[in-house]
């Protein structure tokens, strides 16, 4: 078994009953908020899809936009937008990546070096990342 998206880091935010605890990446869907189609369950403190797909309801605290990515197989794909102030990039990006899953951060590396280059010639690319990533 893989293992699952939030490790043992008591400081995650994400619900101490959050599939993401207990499931990778993928192998849960996330909604934009709790939503009779996938009620809790008292059994274990989940939510459920009525084929047994697990659910987390808070896409802020577990990183991840919402998507069906078990039941319907979405792929996890983030779309990344800057702020048009260049002196709110560097800001506006540590917010994303520390907000956002792992798994999705080198995607958002290079959407954000592409985006800073073509938008703001003027900023040094690499430390900008290197201010959002501090």
């Amino acid at each position: 078994m893989a293992d699952p998206h939030v490790s043992g880091e008591v400081h995650h935010r994400a619900c101490g009953v959050c599939p993401g605890r207990r499931h990778p990446v993928g192998e849960f869907d996330v909604f934009e908020r709790p939503t009779a189609e996938a009620p809790f369950s008292p059994a274990d403190g989940l939510r459920y899809l009525g084929d047994g797909t697990p659910v987390c309801v808070h896409p802020e605290k577990v990183g991840l936009p919402p998507g069906r990515y078990k039941s319907k197989g979405a792929p996890l794909v983030v779309q990344l937008d800057l702020p048009s102030d260049p002196s709110q990039v560097a800001t506006h990006l540590h917010g994303v990546f520390h907000g956002t899953a792992p798994a999705l951060l080198d995607d958002l590396i290079v959407q954000a070096t592409d985006q800073i280059r073509r938008a703001f010639p003027e900023l040094d690319a690499l430390s900008v990342l290197r201010q959002a990533l501090g």
